[in-house]
């Protein structure tokens, strides 16, 4: 596959979102040599799957995808992608990281991105980077502004037909590779392993996935792209535009039950945003969001969501219980509110969104020394002095590896670890750009 056995840099970053991006790119600009270790496809993280960002509502691709290629073309940044970390630890003054590369089953030197394979694939699936709203082949590029440009083969849909391989006009495809072990070396790392958002399925009360027009806050980023499945707003039951719809907020975030008594932090800032977007998408829409509480914390957070409310977005203090079909598609919803009439309500609407819980994308089975805490993400030892420091010397936390924050917290805090990793390293003799 082309992967050395072992290979050694300056720093290694893991994960390749916005905080890994510009931890790396931070670290490379003082002239460290830097390995981006990413278990995707491609590098982006859940950012570059983002329509818009709060508050400003800039495009997400617009500001992600100058940093992919900014890291992609950079002569002391190397990607590896499709990768996941089985270990690391410190042996003298040396991190060590035992790494697997997954198979592609396409040479990446070889491939040359022209999707020729990709339309001569027979086989569709749902298409995970769309939230399962739109098809892809068995053999495929990630999404259209992917970094690297490359494709891959989903074994598990495969039919082995050859199709990709006799179109294929470099002969890339090879359906012989196999996973691959290699050793990464490094003088210090950077976790930015980022998060994971609460399966669907566990929602019990909410239906566990099986209706059909409630979805993910992430499947609603899809929706609202303009690279989406569909390029409009439809729910998936029938296609048609929605005439109401429901925002659930804490759906698996500060809930005992599920495991997850912490806020996530981000889910009342996007579902706000959602509703605003969506209220250019469909103006004619009826859009309300149940919540707990409003947690518009940040820089111009407050005005945001006063923003939302001076367009219309409908906003109830009230707890849903549980949700189940309705007729024609339609969900209906169970809540208790806490107005000042008060009671149990029943209303029905044509799409509901679940502002799901976050989950860390640090596996704390992972073979490390380091620790996690009582929510399984990193633990930092001076989380308000140093927030980017952890219990292993030489190893640093940025972005959501430590818990849940957004983007603006994410990059600096990457800035931090990048800069906690710079001293880091001038301290053992490694010489930074003057």
């Amino acid at each position: 596959m082309g992967v050395q056995q072992n290979l050694k840099f300056d720093a290694l970053v893991l994960g390749g979102g916005i905080a890994g991006l510009e931890a790396a790119l931070n670290l490379a600009e003082q002239d460290f040599s830097v390995a981006v270790v990413e278990k995707d496809a491609s590098i982006g993280g859940k950012m570059i799957r983002l329509s818009k960002v709060f508050p400003t509502l800039d495009c997400s691709s617009c500001i992600t995808t100058p940093k992919m290629a900014a890291a992609a073309h950079h002569p002391k940044v190397t990607l590896l992608t499709y990768c996941e970390l089985q270990s690391l630890e410190r042996r003298g003054d040396e991190l060590v990281a035992l790494i697997t590369q997954k198979p592609r089953y396409v040479d990446l030197e070889k491939c040359i991105g022209c999707r020729q394979c990709e339309y001569q694939c027979p086989v569709l699936v749902p298409d995970a980077e769309q939230g399962g709203l739109a098809a892809r082949k068995a053999i495929y590029i990630p999404f259209s502004n992917a970094i690297p440009q490359k494709a891959l083969i989903d074994p598990e849909n495969c039919i082995l037909c050859g199709r990709c391989e006799k179109v294929c006009p470099t002969q890339a495809v090879d359906f012989f590779q196999k996973v691959e072990d290699f050793t990464l070396t490094a003088a210090t790392a950077v976790i930015a392993t980022g998060f994971e958002m609460m399966p669907l399925e566990d929602k019990v009360q909410y239906g566990q996935g099986q209706i059909p027009d409630v979805i993910t806050a992430l499947q609603m980023e899809r929706l609202l792209a303009p690279h989406g499945p569909y390029n409009r707003v439809l729910r998936p039951y029938d296609g048609k535009e929605p005439d109401s719809v429901a925002f659930i907020q804490c759906a698996g975030s500060r809930d005992q039950s599920m495991g997850v008594p912490y806020c996530s932090r981000v889910c009342c800032m996007y579902a706000i945003k959602q509703a605003m977007l969506l209220s250019g998408s469909l103006p004619l829409a009826d859009l309300t969001v149940y919540y707990l509480d409003i947690r518009a914390f940040g820089k111009g957070y407050e005005q945001f969501f006063q923003n939302a409310q001076a367009m219309g977005v409908n906003f109830v203090k009230g707890k849903v219980a549980y949700v189940e079909p309705g007729e024609g598609g339609a969900v209906r919803l169970r809540y208790e509110s806490q107005e000042a009439e008060g009671g149990v309500q029943v209303v029905e609407h044509d799409l509901v969104v679940l502002s799901l819980g976050l989950l860390p994308g640090w596996t704390p089975g992972a073979s490390c020394a380091l620790s996690t805490g009582a929510d399984n993400f990193i633990k930092t030892v001076k989380p308000k002095l140093a927030p980017a420091l952890t219990e292993l010397s030489g190893v640093f936390v940025a972005g959501a590896a430590s818990g849940p924050k957004d983007i603006v917290d994410s990059i600096v805090e990457a800035g931090a670890a990048a800069m906690e990793a710079c001293r880091y390293l001038a301290a053992r003799g490694f010489k930074a750009a003057g």
